[in-house]
């Protein structure tokens, strides 16, 4: 800062207000501090700013799979929301491992992020206490945090599988397969939950045959189709939990001769081309919700944690209007 001022032929205050965008610099001194910037290549040091301020203007995401075609809107939102706040970006991925999530948690803190979104591999998120005591603002994304309050941002997992059966049922189908992501996951729970009570509400027994939560893994997937495809009694229709079951369950019909409805929860790529009836959720929104409340709580917001739960969307395209064979 001093070579810039000295070549400038302005003080320090003068560099520092036009390096930090603050007013009282008249035009021409400004370009005359920018020409010296450049001149010399100079870069704010950020670590010196951090200090002096105590905020690091950076926000970490912690996500399931970055190379999960769901967190790509979501991602591209926080981004945005982050940016508008002059905040950077930081993104990582837990493999839905809560060991992992918990490192990669607090290697963001110990980087001292202001603030952290989450979607959650764990149960148990009390780790993060002494952080939120510090600080450090967080809410949760897609699922709930386990065991701390916290904001969060939810779909409506179970009104969209609910009404993703209830489809299927409108459409002549009693014996309805669901294939879903492990038992441990909060959307998987409530989307079997959606499932059931579409059942209950048509009046239909579910036999457990009908069931399968597990990996996501196509092999597990594949396996679960199969069997429900080959029972004396087989189904007529499938619900696929997630977009990566979705992916699996349409590629193994379409080796197979006998017509089976399908309805997917999430969007898929090529959906539209393919005719896959689908239970739309908003990534895009969530991400976004989640954002904005984060930097709510950053601007100094003081309220209770509070829950955001967002509608999703039936989107009819053909494969969830065929009737039983």
């Amino acid at each position: 800062m001093k070579d810039v001022a000295a070549r400038a032929g302005v003080g320090l205050k003068t560099v520092s207000r036009v390096v930090n965008g603050e007013p009282g610099v008249t035009s021409d001194t400004e370009r005359r501090v920018q020409e010296a910037i450049e001149a010399l290549g100079f870069r704010r040091n950020d670590s010196a700013r951090i200090l002096r301020k105590g905020r690091t203007a950076s926000v970490g995401l912690v996500l399931e799979d970055l190379a999960d075609p769901f967190y790509g809107p979501l991602s591209r939102a926080v981004e945005e929301v982050a940016r508008a706040h002059g905040a950077l970006l930081i993104n990582g991925s837990s493999a839905e491992d809560p060991g992992r999530e918990q490192e990669l948690v607090l290697a963001l803190c110990a980087r001292r992020v202001d603030g952290l979104i989450v979607i959650p591999a764990g149960a148990d998120h009390r780790y993060l206490e002494p952080e939120i005591r510090a600080g450090v603002a967080v809410v949760f994304v897609d699922r709930p945090a386990g065991r701390i309050e916290a904001d969060t941002v939810l779909s409506d997992s179970f009104g969209g599988a609910r009404s993703g059966v209830a489809h299927l049922i409108a459409h002549g189908h009693r014996r309805i397969g669901f294939i879903g992501d492990q038992p441990r996951i909060h959307t998987a729970v409530e989307r079997l939950r959606g499932y059931r009570a579409a059942m209950e509400d048509a009046g239909l027994p579910v036999d457990d045959a009908w069931i399968s939560l597990g990996s996501t893994e196509p092999a597990r997937v594949r396996q679960a189709v199969t069997g429900m495809l080959a029972a004396p009694e087989p189904v007529t229709a499938l619900f696929a939990g997630n977009n990566r079951v979705t992916v699996t369950v349409v590629r193994e019909l379409a080796l197979r001769d006998r017509p089976v409805a399908l309805v997917g929860f999430d969007d898929i790529e090529l959906a539209d081309l393919l005719g896959i009836t689908v239970v739309a959720q908003d990534a895009a929104a969530l991400g976004r919700t989640a954002a904005e409340r984060l930097f709510r709580r950053l601007d100094g917001i003081q309220e209770p944690p509070a829950r955001a739960e967002l509608p999703t969307a039936l989107v009819a395209r053909g494969s969830g209007e065929r009737p039983p064979a």
